[in-house]
Parts: C-alpha cells; structure tokens; sequence
C-alpha cells in the first residue's frame, strides 16, 4: 500500500497508527489487517512476506507499528528486529506474533525492544486489547514532555502486563479510550455530567475516570462558582 498524497503530489500525514504486518502466509497477514483496520486509528500500510521485503517497506513506508512473524522463509523475525532497531529513525515499534514458544526467542524479542509478544493461535480480542493499549501509550508519549513518577510506572506497566492489569482495578482501556478521546475532542472545559452525556456512560463511572485521568496529570480540573454559589468542577485535557 502506498504512503497517502494530497492533490498537490505531496506526502500527507496520516493521524491513524500505520502498521505494517509482516507474515510468511499472505491469507494471514491478510487476517492480521483486517483486525488492524476494523479498530478506530488504525490502519494496515503494507504487508511483507519475507524479511527482505519487511526491511524495504519499513524504510518505504515508515510505519509507527510492525506486526512482525518470527517464522519467515528468508530470515528468522528476531534479525529483522534487531536489524529494526539499529536503523536509522524514525524506527517503529514492533509487536511479535508468532507461533514460537520458546524461552530463547521471548528473552531475545524483550532484549530486543518487542512491545509485547502474541503467540498463535489468538483470538482477534487478545490482539485487540494490545493494540489498543499501545494507542494509549503512544498518545501519552506523544502529549507529554517531562513525565512524573506516576506516569513513567504506569507507562512501563503497560509493555509487562495485559491491557487490563495495567489500568487500576475496574478500568477497562476501552471505557478509557472513549472518554480520553471525548475530551481531546473539544477545546472547551466539560463537567462530568456533560461528558457522561457524550459518551453514554454514567455519571459515577464517568467520574472514577476522570479522577484516574487527573492523577496522572491529563486533564486539568478547575473550579467555577454559578449564581448558587455552589462550586462546579470543570474538566479539560492537558
């Protein structure tokens, strides 16, 4: 797939997360992106069947995420990883599938950089559920400079546990995603009813959220006084 073009023949950003998947069976590379593609701000680029070929489009296409197989007819995936992350930036991360168990290839995809390692079989949720706790991780990166302890252990969390152990208890990351992705929306502070509203949720649930979300610094809460008297909290994204 070729990088996107406006009308004027430039390159055009994409905003969505574009990754490539890298597998030595064309029909389940093909499966692979059409989990990638059914999932809100993401977009499969390309496809590679070989190491050769994964190397070319990484240094084409530039990718933010590489679903790479370890099992390929050229070369094994580690050395197309290790090849990965001694190239020049922008490098992208990487996310190992694959069908190897062994305690080798684990250790060598960690030491490596891999941001998780998915063994197959799978069901398209396990994948789910990590690509979307990648999103969340690279938006966190991605708006922050300087990170303060909080962050950095809740950051370094996400790469050692599921998606679920890594968000406090009775957090899901895609009740997360709707309201972090319903205040990034608007440039206006909300009360906690008004995005309740705007996401469907209830008020108890919205506000456990939005807490969770202002200890770690992404929403800034401020205080307005109405013609009561009464104090009204006010939320925006950092």
């Amino acid at each position: 797939m070729a990088l996107p073009i406006d009308e004027g023949g430039a390159l055009r950003e994409s905003t969505r997360i574009r990754t490539l998947v890298v597998d030595d069976d064309f029909r389940v590379a093909q499966l692979h992106g059409a989990y990638v593609d059914k999932l809100a701000d993401f977009e499969t680029c390309g496809f590679a069947n070989t190491g050769a070929m994964a190397i070319a489009a990484v240094r084409d296409l530039q990718p933010d995420l590489v679903l790479l197989d370890l099992y390929l007819p050229d070369t094994d995936g580690l050395s197309v990883l290790r090849t990965l992350r001694q190239s020049e930036p922008p490098r992208p991360d990487v996310i190992v599938i694959t069908a190897a168990r062994d305690c080798a290839s684990v250790r060598e995809a960690m030491k490596c950089g891999a941001m998780y390692f998915i063994t197959k079989p799978f069901d398209s949720r396990s994948l789910t559920e990590r690509l979307e706790a990648y999103k969340l991780m690279k938006a966190e990166f991605e708006s922050s400079s300087d990170l303060d302890q909080a962050q950095i252990d809740r950051l370094w969390s996400v790469v050692r546990t599921s998606p679920e152990e890594a968000l406090p208890k009775g957090h899901s990351p895609h009740t997360m995603e709707v309201v972090v992705a319903t205040l990034r929306a608007v440039n206006e502070k909300l009360t906690a009813d008004e995005i309740a509203r705007r996401t469907g949720l209830s008020r108890s649930t919205t506000q456990r959220y939005l807490a969770y979300l202002s200890r770690l610094g992404k929403v800034n809460l401020t205080m307005k006084y109405g013609a009561s008297g009464r104090p009204e909290h006010l939320y925006s994204w950092a």
